[in-house]
C-alpha cells in the first residue's frame, strides 16, 4: 500500500527523524507514539503528502486514496452541517448535478424520436448506474449514521456549522474522512474533542475499517482498544512492533533486558581477548596469535542497547492555605446562550480536599459549569465559595492564550510576581524547557509543549481547589502519567473535567454526569460511572425508540414542507447568531459605561449607536420568535 524507505527531516539543523524506513498494509491500524515535539504530526504531514521530507522516497499504489484529518481546518461559511459532510462525497455530487440537469433538459422536451433526446436518456442510465455504485441512495443515511455516532441530533443536521465550536466542526471534519472510501486514514489525536461514549463509537468504527489507519493519541486506552501495532518515534529512530501499546511496552521492555544481558555477556568476552592480548604481546613466539585475536576483536559487532528518552517534567501542586470544609456550594444555577438553556437550577455541594469529575456529552455545560465557579461567566442562581478558597483554573484552549510572539521565558516573567519571578527558571527546568529551550519562541511550539507551558505558568499563582478542564489534550503519555500522579499527590479539592477514561481511572472518587441542562452524581470512580451508565443508555436507547420519529413518517412530509423546514432552521440559526453577538457588544458597552463613563459618552454618536445596537437586538429577537413560532407549527 504505501512504502517509506530511508525518511529524513529536519529543522534548524536538527534531525527530527533520521533515515526511517516502513511500510503501510491493508488492516494496519497502527498507534504513532512518542513525546511532545518528536515528530508524530509531522510524520502524519509527510504521509500525506503535505510536507516534503529532506530526504527519502515514499512510494503507494497509484489509486491509493488517504484522508487526513489535521489539528487545523477552514470551514466554508454558510453550510449546514449536512451540506458540510456531503463534501466527503464529491463523485457523487457530481452525478446528482448532472441528473438534475439531465431531468431539467428533458421535462421541456417533445422531441422523443430524435438522437440527441436518445443520447440523453443513455447519458441518464449511465450516470444512475455510476450513482448507484458509488452509493448515491445510501450516502444520506450512512452520513446521519456516522453523524449520530459522532453525538450530532437530528436537529443539528439543519444548523449552520458556524454556529458550532471547533471541537464540534472537528467531529463534522471526522464524519467526512470516515464517510470516504479511502484506503489510508490519518488521525491526529481524533479524540481530543469526543466525550466518552463518542470515543466507545469511534472505537467500533476503526476496528472494522478494512483500510489501514495511523493514529497520533495520547489516550492509552482508546490505542490499546483499537490498534493492531505501534510505531514510536524516539531520539531521531523508530521502534516498530506488531503489538497495541500497552503489550509493545511490555515487549520493548523486555527487548531492552535481552539487550542489555548480551551487552554485559560480550563485553566480558571482549574483556578477557583484550587481557589475552596483552599477555602475548609481550611474548614474541606469541605475537601471531596475538595479532590473530586483535584482527577477531576488530570483527565483532558489538551489541548496541536502543536508547530511551526518559526525560519527564516533575510536577507538584502544592496547597497554598487550608480553605473551609464546604468549598463550594451552588444552589439553583442557571444558564443560558441566548435562547438555548445550558444548565437549569443546578445544585452542587464540594467539600475540601474531594476529587471530583464532570464528564458526559461534548455541549451539556460541563465546562460552562467550570467557567462560572472561576467566575469566567455570568449565570442566574446563587454560588458561594468557602472560607479561604483560592481557585487555580487550567482552561480547556489554555494554550491558545499563550502569546507566540514572545519566548517561553519571557511568557513566565511575564505572567509572575516579586515573590517566585526568582523561581521562573527553575519551575521551567521542571517542565523540561532547559537551556537554549526557555528561549523557544511559543509559535515554534508543539500542542503538548504548550500545554506543559500552561502548567508552568498555572504554578506562579496559590490555590487550594484547582479547576482543570480537559488538561491532557496534546500531552504525550509520559507526561500525562506525570500529571495524574501529581493530582493524586495533591492535597487540596479537585474539579476535573475529562474524557480521558485512562486518565481518570482511579484519580476521581465523584463523578458528576451533565446531561439534559442538569447533573446527576455518582459515588464512584469512572469505571464504576461507566458500568451504571451503560445500563441507562439501554433504557434511553428504547424510549428513543418509541417517540422518533421513523424513516417512513418523515417521507410523508411533502417535498415542499421538506425545503420550508430547512430555510426556516437556516433563518433560526442566523438569527440567534446575531444575537448572540449583540448581546456581547451591549455587554461590553455596559462595562465601559461602568468603569469609564465620560471617555465613552465623549466618543461622536455615542448614544445613537448604543440606541441602534439595542433597537436591532429587540428586532431580531422579534423575528427570531416569528420564525420559532413557524417552525412549531410546520412540525406539528
Amino acid at each position: 500500500m504505501l512504502n517509506i524507505h530511508n525518511l529524513s527531516i529536519s529543522f534548524q539543523g536538527e534531525y527530527l527523524f533520521e533515515d526511517i524506513t516502513f511500510k503501510l498494509v491493508p488492516g494496519d491500524r497502527v498507534g504513532l507514539i512518542g513525546k511532545n515535539g518528536a515528530g508524530k504530526s509531522t510524520m502524519l504531514k509527510i504521509l500525506s503528502k503535505e510536507l516534503e521530507p529532506d530526504t527519502g522516497q515514499i512510494a503507494g499504489d497509484k489509486e491509493l486514496k488517504i484522508g487526513f484529518l489535521k489539528q487545523d481546518i477552514d470551514f466554508v461559511l454558510g453550510r449546514t452541517v449536512l451540506e458540510e459532510s456531503y463534501q466527503a462525497f464529491v463523485e457523487i455530487k457530481i452525478l446528482e448535478a448532472k441528473l438534475e440537469q439531465i431531468n431539467f433538459e428533458l421535462a421541456d422536451r417533445t422531441d422523443y424520436e430524435s438522437e440527441s433526446y436518445n443520447q440523453l436518456m443513455i447519458d441518464m442510465n449511465d450516470f444512475q448506474h455510476q450513482y448507484e455504485i458509488l452509493g448515491g441512495y445510501n450516502y444520506q443515511g450512512e452520513t446521519e449514521k456516522i453523524l449520530q455516532g459522532l453525538g450530532f441530533k437530528r436537529e443539528d443536521f439543519d444548523k449552520l456549522t458556524d454556529t458550532f465550536s471547533g471541537g464540534w466542526r472537528m467531529r463534522i471534519e471526522l464524519a467526512k474522512l470516515l464517510l470516504q472510501n479511502n484506503d489510508l486514514l490519518l488521525l491526529d489525536e481524533p479524540t481530543n474533542h469526543l466525550d466518552i461514549e463518542s470515543i466507545i463509537w469511534l472505537e467500533g468504527f476503526l476496528k472494522n475499517y478494512s483500510g489501514a489507519v495511523a493514529i497520533v493519541s495520547h489516550d492509552k486506552m482508546f490505542l490499546d482498544n483499537v490498534t493492531n501495532r505501534t510505531i514510536e518515534i524516539s531520539l531521531g529512530r523508530i521502534y516498530d512492533y506488531a503489538k497495541p501499546y500497552t503489550e509493545y511496552l511490555v515487549l520493548r521492555k523486555e527487548l531492552r533486558e535481552q539487550q542489555l544481558a548480551s551487552q554485559k555477556n560480550q563485553q566480558k568476552k571482549i574483556e578477557q581477548t583484550e587481557k589475552l592480548i596483552e599477555k602475548f604481546r609481550a611474548k614474541a613466539s606469541k605475537a601471531t596469535m596475538a595479532q590473530s585475536l586483535i584482527k577477531k576483536l576488530d570483527k565483532v559487532d558489538r551489541i548496541e542497547v536502543d536508547e530511551d528518552d526518559n526525560s519527564v517534567m516533575t510536577l507538584n501542586f502544592p496547597v497554598s492555605v487550608t480553605p473551609g470544609k464546604i468549598v463550594i456550594e451552588a444552589e439553583g444555577v442557571s444558564k443560558n446562550y441566548g435562547k438555548k438553556t445550558v444548565l437549569s437550577k443546578v445544585d452542587l455541594n464540594i467539600e475540601r480536599n474531594v476529587k471530583t469529575a464532570f464528564v458526559g456529552q461534548n455541549g451539556q455545560g460541563k465546562s460552562t459549569l467550570a467557567k462560572i465557579l472561576v467566575g469566567d461567566l455570568e449565570y442566574d442562581g446563587a454560588l458561594k465559595l468557602g472560607h479561604n478558597v483560592q481557585i487555580g483554573y487550567f482552561a480547556q484552549n489554555q494554550a491558545e492564550y499563550l502569546d507566540g510572539t514572545k519566548t517561553v521565558l519571557d511568557t513566565m516573567i511575564d505572567a509572575a510576581n516579586e515573590t517566585n519571578r526568582s523561581k521562573v527558571r527553575d519551575i521551567l527546568g521542571s517542565f523540561l524547557f532547559r537551556g537554549e529551550e526557555a528561549e523557544k519562541y511559543v509559535r515554534v511550539l508543539s500542542g503538548g509543549e504548550r500545554n506543559r507551558l500552561a502548567l508552568a505558568k498555572l504554578m506562579l499563582q496559590p490555590f487550594n481547589v484547582l479547576v482543570m478542564d480537559e488538561p491532557t489534550n496534546h500531552l504525550d503519555i509520559k507526561s500525562k502519567n506525570v500529571l495524574k500522579d501529581a493530582l493524586k499527590r495533591f492535597e487540596g479539592t479537585l474539579l476535573l473535567v475529562s474524557h480521558d477514561r485512562d486518565f481518570l481511572q482511579g484519580l476521581t472518587e465523584t463523578v458528576y454526569e451533565f446531561k439534559d441542562n442538569n447533573i446527576k452524581e455518582y459515588l464512584g470512580d469512572i469505571d464504576y460511572y461507566l458500568e451504571q451508565r451503560n445500563v441507562e443508555n439501554l433504557r434511553e436507547v428504547e424510549k428513543r425508540t418509541v417517540v422518533k420519529t421513523t424513516p417512513k413518517e418523515k417521507n410523508k412530509q411533502s417535498y415542499e414542507d421538506q425545503k420550508k423546514l430547512k430555510s426556516l432552521n437556516n433563518k433560526l440559526s442566523n438569527t440567534e447568531s446575531k444575537i448572540n453577538t449583540l448581546e456581547k457588544e451591549i455587554k461590553e458597552i455596559d462595562v465601559e459605561l461602568a468603569t469609564n463613563y465620560d471617555q465613552v459618552v465623549s466618543k461622536p454618536d455615542f448614544f445613537n449607536n448604543y440606541q441602534a445596537k439595542k433597537d436591532k437586538l429587540a428586532k431580531l429577537t422579534d423575528s427570531w420568535e416569528e420564525i420559532t413560532m413557524e417552525l412549531l407549527e410546520l412540525e406539528d
